[in-house]
């Protein structure tokens, strides 16, 4: 892949749709027509009427331009933006993003909050704070969003209030080319989801997290020298983590393992 450089400042959608080319998930002139009609169209539905702008819009978006859930949902198409403009289909964060910005071309402001394995979208009209399920457009209950949290850590984890802060730009095109590895990881992209891990290792270079997940990624490919490095860095960085016995045996597994040369 050609070297690609991670915007300091993430502009919406411009930065998203160029990472995807890069990706080689859809092309960017493609999404970018994509946005630009939509853009265009939604000036149509603008009322005076805060409340109604904003039921108007969830009407529109969900019934008649059909925006839905995609049903391989943790598929790489499903986390890319650019994909999600085309064929109008998306998981949480990518439907909740499109319906971001479209809001704001109503002088709407909608807040991306991202909760463990869900994006969620508030709104803030006339005083009045609620939360928008992006998969459908309905109104979210504390009661739902904390089940969000328990099916993605538990039954017994917490509603924390750091979960309700809301996302920046720079936060969302993290999130998204996290899901973005987890779906190229699914269906074997090995390639892409390396790629994914080094660009995210620029902007999170202490966390060893990621170090570990490249090194999985690497051993798919054969490149074996990268995988024990990321590996080795893991363990210095984390000696108390619960996982570090098993990464040495990994290891230990990898100093017999024959280096691939692609």
């Amino acid at each position: 892949m050609i070297k690609y450089a991670l915007p300091d400042s993430v502009k919406l959608p411009e930065s998203i749709l160029e990472l995807s080319e890069h990706l080689g998930f859809s092309r960017l002139e493609d999404a970018k027509w994509a946005w630009f009609e939509l853009a265009g169209s939604v000036l149509s539905h603008y009322l005076v009427n805060q409340q109604k702008r904003f039921n108007v819009l969830l009407n529109w978006f969900y019934r008649d331009l059909g925006f839905r859930q995609r049903e391989d949902y943790f598929s790489s198409d499903a986390a890319d933006l650019g994909t999600c403009l085309i064929s109008r289909q998306g998981n949480s964060t990518t439907l909740a993003t499109v319906l971001k910005l479209l809001a704001k071309q109503l002088d709407l402001e909608l807040e991306l909050i991202f909760l463990p394995g869900h994006t969620v979208l508030r709104s803030n009209i006339d005083g009045s704070s609620k939360f928008i399920d992006p998969l459908n457009g309905k109104e979210l209950n504390r009661k739902m969003l904390h089940a969000f949290v328990r099916g993605e850590l538990g039954n017994h984890a917490p509603l924390k209030s750091s979960y309700f802060k809301a996302a920046s730009n720079k936060r969302l095109m993290s999130r998204m080319m996290h899901e973005q590895k987890a779906g190229c990881i699914v269906s074997n992209q090995f390639e892409q989801a390396l790629e994914c891990c080094n660009l995210l290792l620029e902007w999170h270079s202490d966390d060893a997290h990621l170090n570990r997940e490249r090194a999985f990624v690497a051993e798919q490919l054969g490149c074996i020298k990268m995988a024990k490095e990321d590996l080795e860095h893991f363990v210095e960085q984390s000696p108390h983590d619960p996982v570090t016995e098993l990464v040495k045996i990994q290891l230990q597994e990898l100093n017999d393992t024959t280096e691939t040369y692609h």
